[in-house]
């Protein structure tokens, strides 16, 4: 399912999640498109540059930034935008400015550690020395921290062309399991349903989202807003 609203207005504009959004397609239009190979090469992440077994472009320390912000296709980046312009915009309504750039910030380096410690583990040495890029994994982050804000808003989507209404624990519960079994199934080969796909950053990102957030409105610190029950999912 493509998501496509919450209905969900968010009290404050967003302005850092929107500055993400295009900070993202300014990395995408102006540094990736005219070299595309050659960028993907030099500002991506290696795992094996963490234990040393290779010589990276750029150091880790550096590049599990500049990766969050790079894309390999147009289907890459307009996915992940969606995701992050849909849902993006109330986490920070609840989190705040700062505190929300932060958390994505940090929800990126927790889904990128996380990829990379399976492939270290797990992975073989040719995993290791393939690059990682896109913002999925902070993503994964915003959408842990949302399924704890407002699990009862109801998401709208398309499933191909077919116009799908869900809740939003429903939605985002089944695609954390989702990520979760196929993370786990790529565990046992290279070549599992969504090869390709860091299955495990999504699954720490999300996980750390989910635990931000909670611990956070535990003690107060994040407010979200009420979810009117015009708005709220049946299901």
């Amino acid at each position: 399912m493509l998501p496509l609203s919450d209905g969900l207005r968010a009290r404050n504009f967003p302005i850092v999640n929107v500055s993400l959004i295009v900070a993202n397609f300014a990395v995408w239009l102006f540094y990736e498109l005219p070299h595309l190979s050659s960028a993907v090469f030099h500002s991506s992440f290696y795992p094996c540059a963490v234990n040393n077994s290779c010589h990276a472009p750029e150091p880790w320390g550096i590049s599990w930034i500049t990766a969050m912000f790079m894309h390999g296709s147009w289907d890459h980046i307009l996915g992940n935008m969606i995701f992050l312009l849909v849902f993006g915009k109330n986490v920070e309504d609840a989190f705040g400015h700062v505190r929300y750039l932060a958390f994505y910030l940090a929800g990126g380096f927790v889904a990128t550690v996380t990829q990379t410690a399976m492939t270290l583990v797990f992975g073989s040495a040719a995993d290791a020395r393939v690059p990682n890029l896109g913002a999925s994994g902070a993503i994964a982050a915003v959408l842990g921290a949302y399924f704890v804000l407002y699990p009862s808003s109801t998401v709208r989507g398309l499933v191909v062309i077919i116009p799908v209404q869900l809740s939003a624990w429903f939605f985002l519960g089944f695609w954390f399991l989702y990520q979760l079994f196929e993370a786990n199934f790529g565990l046992f080969g290279a070549q599992a349903n969504g090869g390709g796909v860091a299955f495990f950053a999504h699954v720490g990102g999300f996980i750390f989202g989910a635990a931000v957030a909670w611990a956070l409105t535990s003690v107060g610190r994040v407010a979200p807003q009420s979810v009117p029950a015009g708005l709220r999912a049946p299901v």
